[in-house]
């Protein structure tokens, strides 16, 4: 079983620049090319929040096109960059997004569970849950005790050292992780959000944060530093599942670095 994560596109229309420099457009194209290229082909493509940048009508009619390009199931859940109302309907063909309320979803993938959870709090940077939809994660978890189970969502649920980043993290992080804690089936909790690879422990599972598929947050760890993007290589997680061996994450670049070339003799060498 293999679900593609794709994240943080901040989609903006083709003769848009965000920031006045990035092609987001192409971008999203180009990541879904590379999802496409994959042999074997992904199962479901996951999308952990922040589709748009700014969400106006013409980006979500581009990004929808452009998503539909993808043969596979597509589940998304919003970010502090979407809207709500638009985002489900852009998303509606998708047969995964909620006709009200959260834009959360909870699917069955082969052998698998798929929960995403929608920490939109709109006009708001960081991220909350909510009681109720602590509740229904806690309630959908529970009908499903013995089903391995992928959680998804856009804000990450611990620091990450970054401060601008860990200011607007996911605010109720530890009533998420009271949940997540009871439920041992929990295999992985997918974010984005923070556009860096971070990988953490997190209430006896593992969380791990995917990064951007057009642009990335600088890495900096000083107190304080400010808020900054920077144009590192483009590229996203492919999950494998398999029984014996639970969750295992590849990170995918999407930029062309040339043909590869055969280990086969330097295999040999060290075989002998």
């Amino acid at each position: 079983m293999l679900i593609a994560q794709i994240s943080d596109s901040h989609f903006r229309s083709r003769d848009t620049r965000l920031f006045g420099a990035l092609n987001t457009c192409r971008a999203l194209e180009r990541a879904v090319e590379a999802v496409m290229s994959l042999d074997p082909r992904p199962d479901a493509v996951i999308h952990t929040g922040d589709l748009v940048n700014d969400g106006e009508d013409g980006d979500h009619r581009d990004l929808s096109e452009i998503l539909g390009r993808l043969s596979m199931p597509i589940f998304a859940v919003p970010g502090n960059h979407d809207r709500r109302e638009p985002l489900r309907k852009a998303l509606a063909w998708t047969g995964s997004i909620a006709a009200e309320g959260p834009l959360s979803v909870a699917a069955n993938l082969g052998s698998i569970r798929l929960v995403g959870l929608d920490s939109l709090v709109e006009g708001k940077a960081g991220g909350r849950l909510g009681e109720e939809q602590l509740g229904w994660l806690d309630g959908v978890l529970s009908a499903n005790p013995q089903t391995p189970t992928l959680v998804f969502v856009h804000h990450p649920p611990f620091a990450i050292g970054i401060d601008f980043m860990d200011r607007i993290m996911l605010e109720d992080h530890a009533g998420f992780e009271a949940v997540i804690g009871r439920h041992p089936q929990v295999e992985l909790v997918a974010c984005g959000h923070a556009h860096r690879i971070v990988h953490t422990r997190f209430a006896g599972t593992i969380a791990m944060i995917a990064p951007g598929i057009a642009h990335q947050v600088a890495f900096d760890l000083r107190p304080g530093a400010p808020s900054r993007w920077v144009p590192e290589p483009p590229s996203f997680v492919l999950h494998r599942w398999t029984p014996q061996g639970g969750f295992v994450s590849h990170v995918v670049y999407i930029e062309d670095y040339g043909a590869d070339a055969p280990l086969s003799d330097y295999v040999a060498r060290i075989g002998q």
